[in-house]
C-alpha cells in the first residue's frame, strides 16, 4: 500500500515532512505537521524521499555548460519558448516527451493526452511564456523545461521574485545527454533577464537526474515523502 497518493503521480502525491522557513511557493503541497506520524503510527514507512531547493544567485554559472550548448549546436539542437499563441499543440509536443522521459521514473503510469492538457491548461493565465523551454532536433521535440513565477509571492502581497522550475524532460537518448542540465541553465539566464533573482527546483525524486543538475546551484528547501506499507500476501489470508 502506498500513500498518500491520488490515484498516480500525475495527481497530488506526497506528505511535506521538513517544512522549513521559507513560504509556501505556488503548488506546493502542503498538510498538517504531525500528518506523517499517523501514517508512520498506522505501520507506514517512508518509501520514497523528494527535495525542492533554492537557488538564490541566478547569475552562477556551471562552466560545463559551454561545452554541452556548443555540443547541442553541433547537433541541431535548438532551444525556444513556447509559442503562447499555440499553448494546446505546444502542450501535446511536451506530452509526448513526456511519456517517453518519464516511463522509467518510480511508480509511474501513463496518462492520456486530454487529462495531461487539462492539467496544464488549469495554470495557463500564470505562464511567463518565456519560462517554458522546448528543445528540438530536426523539427522533433526532444526536451523541455516547465517553468512560472511563483505567484504565491504575491498572493502574500510580495513582489514576484522566485520563479519555479517545475518540470525537466530529455528523452532517453545519448546524443541528448547534458541537454537537462543546459535547459536549466538556460532557464536561469532566461529568468535573471526578466528581473527574477531566485528560482526553486521543486518536489525532485531522490535519485532523479533533475535533483543531481539542481545540486550545482542550489541548497535544499523542503523534503517530503511518499510512504509505504507491506500487506499480509493475499494467499496467506485464505
Amino acid at each position: 500500500a502506498v500513500g498518500p497518493m491520488d490515484g498516480n503521480t500525475w495527481n497530488r502525491y506526497r506528505l511535506l515532512t521538513e517544512r522549513g522557513d521559507h513560504p509556501l511557493f505556488f503548488l506546493e503541497p502542503d498538510n498538517a505537521d504531525d500528518l506523517p506520524q499517523h501514517f508512520v503510527a498506522s505501520g507506514f514507512s517512508p518509501l520514497a524521499e523528494y527535495f525542492s531547493t533554492l537557488t538564490d544567485d541566478l547569475k552562477v554559472r556551471d562552466p560545463r555548460m559551454e561545452i554541452v550548448a556548443e555540443k547541442m549546436k553541433t547537433l541541431g539542437v535548438k532551444i525556444r519558448a513556447i509559442q503562447s499563441e499555440n499553448f494546446l499543440p505546444e502542450l501535446s509536443r511536451i506530452y509526448e516527451v513526456s511519456l517517453v522521459a518519464f516511463q522509467n521514473n518510480f511508480l509511474y503510469t501513463p496518462i492520456e493526452k486530454p487529462d495531461f492538457i487539462a492539467q496544464y491548461e488549469q495554470i495557463k493565465n500564470f505562464v511567463r511564456p518565456e519560462l517554458v523551454l522546448i528543445a528540438e532536433h530536426e523539427n522533433r521535440a526532444v526536451g523541455f523545461l516547465f517553468a512560472l513565477p511563483d505567484v504565491a509571492q504575491a498572493q502574500r502581497g510580495q513582489a514576484i521574485d522566485t520563479f519555479i522550475v517545475k518540470t525537466v524532460a530529455v528523452l532517453p537518448e545519448p546524443d541528448f545527454a547534458g541537454l537537462g542540465s543546459l535547459l536549466v541553465a538556460s532557464s536561469h539566464e532566461i529568468g535573471a533577464s526578466l528581473g527574477f533573482t531566485k528560482a526553486i527546483h521543486a518536489l525532485m525524486h531522490e535519485a532523479n537526474k533533475s535533483r543531481s543538475i539542481s545540486k550545482h546551484y542550489s541548497q535544499q528547501l523542503r523534503r517530503y515523502a511518499l510512504f509505504g506499507k507491506r500487506l499480509r500476501n493475499a494467499e496467506a489470508c485464505t
